[in-house]
């Protein structure tokens, strides 16, 4: 291939590189405009009449009252928040615990694989439809922290599984089998060993079981019952009437998962960190 056509390559290449980033980001550049056209009477349109804060003020409730409601957030916020810590433990430690089982081969691994990789599969309408009805057909109430906690799981298990199943594949087994050879029981050489080594991959499990369940939104439908989470809870009010206070929490909601991130970042390079630095992992179980 000539410079030339190199060259051409890597122009496309950059070119379309920036598309994707202002397609993926275009919205929320958009949506951030909007948060600060002026209140109460300002709406979602260009252009900004006057510039303010007023709908970050409404958000948080520091705003005077007007005619636009406050958003119906504080208790779904703190129902999507435990939820989503809730799952992120369960799945991070089912989908640890079945990674590890995966490490040696066993009579109908292939089918245990497929049925657990089923739940993210399925389509979230479907599913939810289904564990509704089956809730309804057992006369079992259906709770954000019962059914709709169930689903998040049946969810975002699979994602765990996938990502600490991509680490083991990549563990060096000498280094356990060194411990076990000096004595160290399994539990501890799990503890001392094998976790510190795999702790980054736990992280990337963690982010992607929360983020998923504190976004999840059709299972939540289905199976939440009355009490509602985050997501429902703004939909509800989007199919009413549009408030620049949507785009003022959706700005809000986007910086908090940025620091979700800075703050898995700064895990991540820290555990990354120490286990380049570790030496002597024979004095250190001993």
């Amino acid at each position: 291939m000539s410079m030339q056509k190199v060259g051409i390559f890597r122009w496309s290449l950059a070119l379309y590189t920036l598309l994707f980033l202002v397609f993926l980001y275009g919205p929320f550049i958009v949506m951030g405009i909007l948060s600060f056209q002026a209140g109460p009477e300002g709406g979602p349109q260009f252009p900004i009449i006057e510039w303010s804060t007023y709908w970050y003020e409404h958000v948080l409730g520091f705003a005077p009252p007007s005619r636009v409601a406050p958003l119906p957030i504080g208790e779904a916020l703190v129902r999507s928040l435990t939820l989503a810590f809730a799952t992120m433990v369960v799945s991070t430690v089912l989908g640890t615990l079945t990674a590890q089982a995966f490490r040696t081969h066993f009579k109908g691994s292939g089918f245990v694989f497929y049925l657990v990789v089923l739940g993210m599969m399925v389509p979230g309408v479907l599913l939810g439809l289904g564990m509704a009805l089956v809730a309804n057909e057992l006369g079992i109430e259906r709770t954000w922290w019962g059914t709709a906690f169930v689903l998040h799981v049946v969810y975002t298990y699979p994602f765990a599984f996938l990502v600490m199943l991509a680490i083991f594949n990549r563990f060096d087994k000498s280094i356990e089998e060194a411990a076990w050879m000096l004595g160290v029981p399994p539990g501890r050489t799990f503890r001392k060993v094998t976790f510190p080594m795999i702790f980054p991959g736990v992280l990337s499990a963690m982010l992607f079981a929360l983020t998923l369940s504190y976004d999840e939104f059709p299972r939540t439908l289905f199976t939440g019952g009355s009490d509602v989470t985050m997501p429902l809870a703004i939909y509800g009010t989007f199919a009413v009437e549009i408030h620049p206070n949507l785009f003022a929490f959706g700005v809000l909601t986007t910086l908090f998962s940025f620091t979700l991130l800075v703050i898995y970042g700064i895990l991540m390079f820290t555990a990354v960190t120490r286990s380049r630095q570790s030496s002597g992992i024979q004095e250190e179980i001993a």
